[in-house]
């Protein structure tokens, strides 16, 4: 298969324009180059060939985003040009933040200092600008109201900045993964993403909305839909899976004055001699005989919009490999909706104290499966999410919380028939004969035989394309990479890694798990590279020596 290079044919098209044409046109002109031409000649991938030589790279792309769920698809509309702006008639009901919105009603969101407008909001997320942009599109949500968003959305084609969103599956991430028959924790319009209602897209879908929470089917579907409907395709690659993510260093001493492309890879010399550039991504898309196309592609800036569900969290103890212990949902679930555990005597044993190991324990409990549940916190923490629910409007998870605190194990007790929970305690091992081995926090041991086992205590991203598999990028370099425990270490108004220029992250990867959150990560950076671009006397600069275009 030929190499496709198009810095001849990018340079011969810039060439043509005057010094006085504006950043508008040129952009245009790009917009229309790259939805025309790179569209086209990528299609199929690769965008240049693993055989090429870094010195005959083809273009290098101001930005790629790996991950295509809505952390993702978020940032491709806002990098595409969509842009927020203060609705004519809106007020917020926040009267501090609306005089701060008033001073710049002409301006975009993303034109303004986010910063500023950031200052004494509180919200469930420890990103300023994830709460700022959540109380624009959701006033005041947190305290029951349904108000609309104080913003409305224009395409503005001059501030589209070209870039391609890797995925392994279709767009929507992870939620083409999840179990189909729970619900989500959020509202329908709390996972909808800008300039496309949730309701207005399910009422044409379905006749019968029964209430404000959906399927994660269904809000698989909507994602899928939402890029085509908002013309985000052409920046979409499905298929993909990344291997490799690099810096490239250029050398500052080289004799014709340009230097030379030198991947970390092949740097065998002090670092210090050479400068940070761009960087490579490597790694190949399947196509649908199974085959695998390798490709390498450049870029000046990559946002991380992975997630965190790559790989499931592991006790890491004897026998969690038997072949009765799941890891996941969809295995459990799919293990009882195949009737695999009806009419079992023993247990199931459900690891876990958040909503997910909850939806286990509803799935069991609601076919007629025995539960064991254990857990390490008390049934009192004040951290256990079932305390930040309403009631009202999830009863399920509390039917599970009052369970989880009124059928607890005793030494004076049997198993209950149906549910039994065990609070402070962990699991020491599971046995080839189905049996467990519970200790308390008070060192008592316990054994019990298993129908079969399900872990359910968090999730870690993939990150391994990266160097140190990413744990380098996280507030604690010597743990890996979680939500919670150790995010990535960022600037909160630029999303921009502290450990690494040019490099992004978003979505669970900072933090935010819930859609309604990660949403300001795609604010932040967009404004980041914004900035930069008007900071830029020149947009884009014909270089010779395999530079490309950047």
């Amino acid at each position: 298969m030929p190499v496709w290079c198009c810095r001849c044919s990018l340079a011969a098209h810039f060439r043509s324009y005057s010094d006085t044409e504006t950043e508008g046109e040129i952009f245009n002109s790009l917009v229309q180059y790259f939805g025309d031409n790179l569209g086209q000649k990528v299609k199929a991938m690769p965008l240049v060939e693993e055989t090429s030589l870094l010195e005959d790279s083809s273009v290098t792309l101001p930005v790629v985003v790996i991950g295509n769920g809505p952390s993702g698809i978020c940032l491709s509309y806002m990098l595409s040009g969509y842009r927020p702006y203060l609705s004519s008639e809106a007020i917020h009901p926040n009267t501090i933040l609306h005089s701060k919105l008033e001073e710049a009603r002409h301006l975009s969101i993303v034109d303004q200092d986010l910063e500023y407008l950031s200052e004494g909001l509180e919200g469930r997320s420890s990103n300023p600008v994830a709460v700022l942009f959540d109380t624009l599109l959701h006033p005041d949500a947190d305290f029951g109201y349904d108000y609309p968003s104080v913003l409305h959305w224009k395409l503005e084609q001059h501030h589209y900045i070209p870039h391609l969103v890797l995925g392994k599956g279709p767009p929507g991430g992870a939620w083409h993964n999840m179990e189909g028959s729970m619900l989500t924790i959020s509202f329908g319009n709390w996972m909808e993403l800008p300039g496309l209602k949730f309701k207005d897209w399910v009422s044409s879908k379905r006749r019968n909305l029964k209430g404000d929470r959906v399927m994660p089917e269904e809000i698989a579907r909507y994602y899928k839909h939402y890029v085509k409907v908002m013309g985000l395709q052409k920046n979409f690659r499905e298929n993909t899976y990344i291997t490799s993510v690099s810096r490239l260093y250029r050398d500052q001493v080289d004799n014709d004055g340009q230097g030379r492309n030198i991947s970390t890879q092949h740097l065998q010399i002090e670092k210090s001699k050479f400068a940070k550039r761009n960087w490579e991504i490597r790694g190949y898309q399947r196509l649908g005989d199974g085959s695998h196309i390798p490709f390498c592609l450049f870029a000046e800036n990559v946002a991380l919009a992975t997630g965190t569900l790559d790989s499931p969290g592991r006790l890491e103890i004897e026998g969690e490999d038997f072949p009765f212990v799941f890891h996941s949902m969809p295995e459990f679930g799919a293990a009882v909706s195949k009737g695999k555990l009806r009419g079992k005597v023993d247990p199931v044993l459900i690891v876990g104290s958040g909503l997910t190991a909850a939806d286990a324990v509803l799935c069991a409990y609601n076919n007629n499966v025995p539960v064991i549940h254990v857990f390490r916190r008390r049934v009192t923490d004040p951290d256990l999410i079932f305390k930040q629910l309403p009631k009202k409007l999830y009863p399920e998870y509390h039917k599970v919380y009052h369970m989880m605190c009124t059928q607890s194990y005793s030494s004076d007790s049997n198993l209950s028939s149906g549910y039994t929970s065990f609070p402070e305690h962990h699991v020491l091992a599971f046995k080839s004969d189905m049996k467990c081995i519970l200790q308390s926090i008070s060192g008592l041991k316990k054994i019990f035989k298993l129908s079969a086992a399900v872990v359910l205590i968090g999730s870690h991203p993939n990150l391994s394309f990266l160097k140190e598999q990413g744990c380098y990028l996280g507030h604690n370099s010597s743990l890996p990479i979680t939500c919670k425990g150790n995010p990535v270490e960022i600037d909160t108004y630029t999303y921009e890694c502290v450990k690494e220029a040019n490099l992004f992250a978003l979505g669970p990867l900072v933090g935010d798990n819930f859609v309604r959150f990660l949403k300001g990560g795609a604010l932040g950076v967009t404004r980041c590279l914004a900035v930069r671009q008007k900071k830029k006397k020149h947009l884009f600069v014909e270089r010779g020596g395999g530079d490309g275009i950047v």
